[in-house]
Parts: C-alpha cells; structure tokens; sequence
C-alpha cells in the first residue's frame, strides 16, 4: 500500500501532457516536483481513467483495479478494488487536485488515517519494460522507504498510463516480494 501510495504522488511530478519523453524530461520532472511540493500542480486525472494491474504476493496471485469514479469541488475519488485470493478490499482515497495531498482515505467503508509518505526517491533512469498490457518507455525509479531502508521499484509513464502512471512495481512485505504489472488501462 505504501508504495501504491507513493507511485501515485510521483506521478504527480511527471510531465502530464508530453506525448513523449523529451531530452527535457528530467528538468520538466524537477520544475513539476517543486510545483507539487509548493501546492501548485493540478491533477491531470479525469473521471474514467482506470488502471488494472496483475498482482503477486509471493505464492498468491490476484488483481488490483484503480478508476477514477469522481470529481468533487476539492479533488478526485480513486478506488482500489483489491482481490487476493483470500482476501477483498475495497480502498477510496480523495485525493486534493491542486496538491495530491490525500485528504480521505476509507477501507471497506471505514474511514482510516493518513498514511505517512515515508518514500524517498534515490534513482531514476530511463528504461523499457514489457507487461500484459504492452511493451512501453518507461522512467525506473527506484524508492526506499526512509524508516525501513527497503528498497522498491517503479517502471513509470504517467503521460501513457492513468493514475499512479506505473506500468510495473515491485517491493518487499512481510509475506514475499510483490509485483504488481499493468495488465489494461484506460485514459480519458
């Protein structure tokens, strides 16, 4: 989840509107994370855009379905339809549209507390990377989580792909490494 959460401020940052990446693309990131980070950025999210992802969990294997269902006067809805084998979540998050910040967050109903964003970026490069939903050019990031110290991975193209802009992700749990790869998506 905290990965999930921290792809979906990332792709924040990106160059939303570039068709593809450009010899600027790193300085249109820079410009566009310290736009995020003095509240000046609006979500280029619109209602409709959806994002499915294969997942496993060590031996499990499930789903992860993310859509765009709303827009409200403060922000976007995102829900998370969450199916591993054993186990169903369904998580809402209210994102604000000119910060990212998360301003709601329910799971299964219940409303829950903020997570803290303890990731930090440490690398990025430019990579390609083939999932079931295709073969894209990509920005692989590499997180790690500043309490843990455990690193994660991002293939991103937030001009391509909805939402999070991840077309594969992978990180440590408790349970074995998960891998979450970009299976469909629409972007309106």
């Amino acid at each position: 989840m905290k990965l999930l959460l921290a792809l979906i401020t990332f792709s924040m940052m990106s160059a939303a509107h570039a068709d593809v990446f450009s010899a600027d693309y790193y300085q249109q990131l820079e410009v566009k994370a310290q736009a995020l980070a003095a509240g000046k950025l609006q979500l280029p999210w619109q209602v409709g855009d959806t994002a499915n992802y294969n997942v496993k969990l060590g031996p499990i294997s499930g789903t992860v379905d993310s859509s765009i269902t709303e827009e409200t006067g403060e922000g976007f809805w995102v829900v998370q339809n969450v199916d591993l084998m054993f186990q169903k979540q369904k998580i809402e998050i209210l994102f604000d549209k000119e910060t990212g910040e998360i301003l709601q967050m329910k799971v299964n109903g219940e409303k829950q507390s903020i997570p803290e964003n303890n990731m930090e970026v440490v690398d990025m490069q430019d990579d390609k990377v083939t999932v079931p939903a295709g073969t894209f050019d990509v920005l692989h990031v590499t997180l790690r989580d500043k309490t843990s110290g455990d690193e994660s991975h991002a293939w991103v193209n937030p001009n391509i792909i909805p939402i999070s802009g991840a077309a594969k992700q992978t990180s440590p749990s408790q349970f074995g490494q998960v891998v979450m790869e970009l299976k469909s998506f629409v972007k309106n």
